[in-house]
């Protein structure tokens, strides 16, 4: 399937940027994030219906036209506004929308060409749109937003107000908070690599999609409680959910595919993610812009009978959420509690990088964040994606579109993905 560019083009705001937005700053949080970009990906398949009304041509125009409304003066004044704006493409996809959509294709390398990749924050624009047409008249929108400056939240929050903006006009777009950098100014005293375990030169990296429906979910739930009830144990029913029940299982079939690698059980880390907005004592705006996570870290130790425990691995989960966020409260000022958020990162940096004695799996959750709301004009998505991991092992947990639902995009090295699709739990709750 080739994908050609037709055109490329920077949009540039509709009016200068006031001159108190041009530089205000990132936080604290924004100055320890990641260095790289994060992709997403909206398909939207061909509808009759709407062609009569908008085709694609007419749906770029407005794309472009919201896009300089709205997303300069929510993505630039996070960095020093020069009023450059975003780069915006358009391309020609030789194939079909359905096509794509089936799972060999999707998940190859293929859908990662739907934006350009990014690898250099300074020099590289905030943001990159590439708009994607099929032969079939579908269309996928592609966004690539540096992590140096936005979060999972803050990244879905901009786009759900672009695509207000596009579909009913920029009045009725919601705009974020930017006092992050104010609340939590830059220091310089903290340094802190984010430890990632990426592929060598001769283990590739394989991502495979699982689908857990929401009838799958209830089974699980239901097959997590009787796990406790047979070991003499009861899970509360807030710790039963779909996310930590998925994950949990995802974790159980690791620790199954190392021991099959390595001959023994081993110990592992699952380093999992947080949304601190609404979490903290401090009087932070929950509509934040900016990077304002922490990180989770449940540990597991293999025991004598060698066996793992489904239910043991959610009340893991649960409680290592739990106590991250309860140390958490106690800050009674910004300063503390960054330095508390920072001092996790380095004990968490430090362990995850013991992998000779045990083994560590990465996930990322975008669950419950408005993902199928991007609705500029011509409906809801039909499928939202991040890309397919190439460089390094992850696991990636969506909602489905009915919102009830896991899809789980796993990457892992090629010989451990072999062993882990043959789990049989995994393939009794999946699709």
């Amino acid at each position: 399937m080739k994908i050609e560019i037709i055109f490329r083009k920077w949009i540039t705001p509709s009016s200068p940027t006031p001159p108190h937005l041009q530089s205000l700053k990132i936080s604290s949080f924004d100055q320890h994030g990641q260095s790289h970009y994060v992709p997403s990906f909206y398909f939207y398949p061909a509808n009759e219906e709407e062609c009569g009304v908008i085709n694609n041509a007419e749906k770029s125009l407005r794309l472009q036209k919201s896009l300089s409304e709205e997303d300069i003066r929510v993505m630039k004044p996070l960095i020093e506004c020069n009023d450059k704006g975003a780069e915006y493409l358009e391309a020609q996809v030789a194939g079909s929308l359905s096509q794509l959509l089936s799972d060999e294709e999707l998940e190859t390398q293929l859908q990662n060409h739907f934006v350009p990749p990014l690898f250099d924050p300074i020099n590289s624009p905030p943001l990159v749109v590439q708009f994607n047409r099929f032969e079939c008249g579908g269309v996928a929108i592609g966004v690539s937003m540096t992590h140096k400056m936005v979060d999972a939240f803050s990244a879905f929050g901009f786009i759900t107000a672009w695509a207000t903006a596009c579909r009913i006009g920029i009045h009725k777009a919601s705009p974020p908070s930017f006092e992050l950098g104010s609340i939590f100014p830059p220091r310089d005293s903290f340094r802190i690599e984010n430890w990632e375990r990426k592929a060598t030169a001769t283990n590739k990296i394989v991502t495979k999609r699982f689908v857990f429906d929401a009838v799958a979910i209830s089974n699980l739930k239901a097959a997590v409680s009787a796990s406790a009830r047979n070991n003499s144990s009861e899970l509360p029913k807030q710790q039963i959910t779909r996310v930590k029940v998925v994950a949990a299982l995802i974790w159980r079939s690791c620790i199954r595919v190392s021991q099959a690698v390595h001959g023994r059980m081993r110990p592992s880390i699952v380093k999992f993610p947080i949304n601190l907005r609404g979490k903290t004592n401090l009087p932070i705006p929950e509509n934040s812009c900016g990077n304002f996570a922490g990180w989770s870290a449940p540990h597991f130790m293999p025991n004598d009978e060698g066996e793992v425990k489904i239910h043991e691995l959610v009340s893991r989960i649960h409680d290592g959420i739990e106590q991250t966020l309860s140390n958490y409260a106690k800050a009674s000022s910004s300063d503390e509690f960054f330095i508390m958020v920072m001092n996790d990162f380095r004990k968490l940096d430090e362990a995850l990088k013991q992998t000779e004695q045990q083994d560590v799996y990465l996930f990322s959750c975008w669950c419950r964040f408005p993902m199928y709301e991007a609705d500029f004009g011509w409906g809801k998505p039909t499928l939202v994606s991040r890309g397919v991991q190439a460089h390094k092992e992850m696991i990636l947990l969506f909602d489905t579109k009915d919102g009830n639902g896991i899809d789980a995009w796993v990457s892992l090295e090629e010989k451990n993905m072999l062993l882990f699709t043959q789990d049989p739990d995994l393939l009794a709750f999946t699709t």
